[in-house]
């Protein structure tokens, strides 16, 4: 009777052993999944609209050179998106978010259309496989470091603020000697939050782990999302700053 305790003991160990990080894991693979269809969604979006003259005049005024007002919209729509699946994580269900992201992925494609008409497709090549890169090398330092990134997070949060508004700013006063300085700064700052991100991502799946809450593992599922959203757009923004410090005009 006892050797049969131990051994269904020891069985269960060993089980337990193999099923632990599972959920941890899961979360994390979802979190690049939807990293990957945003991107194929943009990528898309992208090229459908660079390569349809109809659709870019409706986005831009090829007399004036300058946006349309449904090309401002698509320019500013996707941060009104991501400022609504911040609020409103909570009441969204988890189709629904997935709604808005997907339409936010493609929004985002379709504003960053005209960089495949500005520049040359090697050196749009170039600085994808740049930014990749960075970002592949980031994201490991982050899952990998036992550092605490969180006391950069406010730094990081500053820098970002400020880098929006110097946008803002730059809009007006349409400067191509600062938006190259900026860019510098947009790439220092989006490669450090990368590994933050990351760094955070692997402890929102391990209190997921921890939790075991089929509640919580169910609002995993939306995090992957946002979790998704935020790698995503370092990603893009690693870059958009390293295109606009070695991209090639046209």
């Amino acid at each position: 009777m006892d050797n049969n305790n131990n051994y269904e003991w020891a069985h269960k160990s060993v089980f337990v052993e193999q099923e632990r990080g599972v959920v941890a894991k899961k979360f994390f693979a979802n979190v690049f999944l939807w990293m990957f269809v945003a991107l194929s969604l943009s990528t898309l979006a992208a090229l459908f609209i660079s390569n349809s003259p109809a659709a870019l005049s409706q986005l831009i005024n090829f007399e004036t050179g300058q946006r349309t007002v449904l090309g401002y919209i698509a320019m500013f729509a996707p941060l009104g998106l991501v400022l609504l699946m911040g609020a409103g994580f909570s009441r969204l269900s988890y189709g629904a978010l997935i709604g808005v992201f997907a339409l936010f992925s493609i929004l985002l494609g379709i504003s960053l259309s005209f960089i495949l008409l500005i520049y040359t497709a090697g050196s749009i090549a170039a600085c994808f496989g740049a930014a990749a890169g960075i970002f592949g090398i980031m994201a490991f330092l982050g899952y990998t470091t036992d550092v605490d990134l969180t006391k950069f997070g406010p730094i990081l949060m500053v820098g970002v603020a400020g880098l929006f508004i110097a946008s803002l700013i730059n809009l007006f006063l349409g400067s191509p000697t600062f938006s190259y300085v900026m860019s510098f700064f947009g790439v220092a700052i989006f490669t450090a939050l990368t590994a933050y991100d990351v760094q955070k991502l692997k402890r929102i799946g391990a209190g997921l782990e921890e939790s075991g809450d089929p509640i919580v593992q169910a609002d995993g599922k939306k995090l992957a999302i946002m979790g998704a959203l935020s790698l995503y757009l370092d990603f893009i923004n690693i870059f958009i700053f390293l295109l606009r410090i070695f991209g090639s005009r046209k």
